[in-house]
């Protein structure tokens, strides 16, 4: 089962925990996520579904490139990892 780790600075605003949720895309599997935790898809995805700015997506160490394509298949073993991008001076 696919494995999503969600960064420490989301957990400030939203409860964030590592889970392991089916789905065979990226999309499904996020869908999932915000079944079990509504509160997380604004925070992640923005109003049009896609990734937000601020937030990096990694599948197994690889960098969603196209934020408003969530179609890409995963394996039953990938590691997800959701960042929210930090910013200041």
């Amino acid at each position: 089962m696919p494995t999503v780790h969600f960064t420490n600075q989301l957990a400030r605003f939203v409860d964030a925990p590592t889970v392991s949720v089916e789905g065979a895309t990226l999309g499904e599997i996020l869908d999932c996520v915000f079944w079990d935790n509504p509160q997380l898809r604004g925070y992640i995805l923005d109003d049009q579904g896609a990734v937000r700015q601020h937030v990096a997506v990694f599948v197994d160490g690889v960098q969603l490139k196209d934020r408003s394509n969530l179609s890409g298949g995963v394996t039953a073993e990938a590691e997800i990892h959701i960042f929210q991008a930090l910013s200041g001076g």
